[in-house]
Parts: C-alpha cells; structure tokens; sequence
C-alpha cells in the first residue's frame, strides 16, 4: 500500500534536514509476514513488516494506523519531539542527546542517524519501538508498567523479529547481554533496585551514570527469565491490566505471582549463575557493540 509522504526541508547548522511523516496502515488483514529482510527497505515497509510478525508470530496488539515520523537531523529530531509527540522541551532535549527513536501512542519517531543505514539496527530500532507502540495500546497509556520491564521487553521482542527475519539469534543476543552486565555494579553489590529502575526516569537517570547499554542489557536479561518462567502471553497480559489498574506494584504481583522483592532476590540469582557460566566458559562471551540507545 502506497504512503502519503509528507517531506519537509528544513535548515539545521547551514546543513539540509528533513523530516518525513509516514501515515501506516496496520490492519491485521493487510498485514503481510516478510520472507526477506531485504524487502523491509523503507520505513512504511519495515514498520508493516515487523508489525506482521508481532501480531502473528508473538500476539501482541497494535493500532490500526500509527504515524511514522523519520527525521534526518539530531535538531529536527529534538524539535520532532516537542512538536509531533508533545514532549516537554526539557525531556526533549534530554531524550535527543542519546535516543535514536521513541515509541508513543500510535507513533514512532525515528532519528536516521548518518551513516546508520536501513540494515539489521534499523530494524532492530523500529522492533524496540514498536514493541513500546503495543505496550501502550494494550496499558491504554504511557508509563503504566515497570519501566525495566517495558524496555526489556521491548529488547527481547527486537531480537525475536532478528531472529525470524535470520538476521540475528536470541541466543547470541544473551550471550552479549551476559557478557556486557558482568562487571554491572548492580551485580557486583548485589541490589538491583528495581524500584529506581521502574521509573521512566530513575531508568533515564540509571543509564546515564552506569551505562546505556548495560542498563539496557540487564534489562533484557531479567525480562528474558521472566518470560522463559512464565511465559511470553503473561507480560501481554500484564501491560493489559495496566489499563484497568494504575497500581504497579500491585499489577506486577497480580501477573507474576511475586512481589518486586522476591523477584528481585530470584533474577540476581539467575543473573549471577549467567556470569559463573561465562568465567566457567559455558557460554562464549560475545564482544559487545557501540552505539545509542532507543528508549521510549
């Protein structure tokens, strides 16, 4: 199906940027699973491409419409923020210095980095927000769930549309992620304190001072147990009673059969016994990679 696409110049640094707005269909009857990732080119096809193994393959819930927004400059993007997502200018500008997209209610908003390409981050990148597109459809707004849980969750299904797409494997994914939290001062002191970490901004504030990267990692990992313990159905139902409960801590013992504690207690067990299999070797410790963040 063909875009209406909204291409505007703009003027950032003496340097041509643009900002495009994709409206995109995504009606579960006009969703279409991809055979080949090199058909998910353009970010009408990426966006609908992943969105078909979301709602088949994993059973999430998506809108029927969500607005693409790709801007081609860290400025417009910033100013994309405030103005298509009404954002407040602070976060905004917060969220700019090291976001390359974020996720919100039937949006996307995406900062085409130079240089970035439309390969398998790309891809990644659109999987991770879309996953926050879905949280929200099914919490029926934003910031309703452990914020840890959100971003793990969307890590988890980005590596899962990698990994149907035969671009990536989760199993690889996990072995970078254990590798990258290793030395993590939250596993070194033994606290994890999810309580910070369940806040859009205690998550913002935690990456900052201990590392976007690993934050994001440990992130995956606890959310990955969750989901090898219960299941991935329940994490769906768990963003869904968010729209009849605001309680967190209350929808995550409901969902999860535990408090936020015990759990707490639980995964850095499981954490710990991760790394012990890395320093045993038995599981080869994959190189970590650079790069930004995209959190919602």
């Amino acid at each position: 199906m063909a875009a209406i696409l909204l291409l505007l110049l703009l003027s950032v640094a003496g340097c041509a940027a643009t900002r495009s707005v994709v409206p995109v269909n995504l009606h579960a009857n006009t969703l279409q699973t991809p055979t080949d990732a090199e058909d998910l080119r353009s970010p009408e096809t990426a966006v609908r491409g992943i969105a078909a193994i979301m709602v088949r393959d994993l059973g999430l819930v998506l809108p029927e419409r969500v607005t693409v927004y790709v801007y081609s400059g860290r400025e417009v993007f910033e100013q994309g923020l405030i103005r298509d997502a009404d954002i407040a200018p602070v976060r905004a500008a917060e969220l700019s210095d090291f976001a390359i997209g974020v996720g919100k209610r039937r949006q996307l908003l995406l900062h085409d980095e130079p240089g970035m390409g439309h390969g398998p981050e790309w891809l990644r990148l659109i999987a991770h927000e879309m996953t926050h597109v879905s949280q929200i459809e099914l919490a029926q707004g934003e910031g309703r769930a452990e914020q840890w849980l959100a971003e793990g969750m969307a890590e988890w299904v980005a590596f899962a549309v990698l990994e149907r797409l035969r671009l990536d494997t989760l199993n690889r994914r996990r072995a970078v992620a254990v590798a990258g939290v290793r030395a993590q001062a939250a596993l070194q002191t033994g606290r994890l304190d999810l309580e910070t970490l369940g806040t859009p901004r205690g998550f913002t504030m935690r990456h900052l001072r201990e590392g976007s990267l690993p934050t994001y990692q440990l992130s995956f990992l606890m959310t990955e147990y969750l989901i090898q313990r219960d299941g991935f159905s329940r994490l769906v139902e768990y963003f869904g009673a968010a729209a009849r409960s605001r309680d967190r801590r209350a929808n995550f013992g409901r969902a999860f059969g535990q408090s936020l504690h015990q759990f707490e207690g639980e995964v850095l067990e499981y954490l710990h016994g991760l790394v012990n299999e890395v320093d045993s070797g038995d599981l080869e410790p994959f190189a970590t990679s650079s790069g930004r963040s995209s959190p919602r």
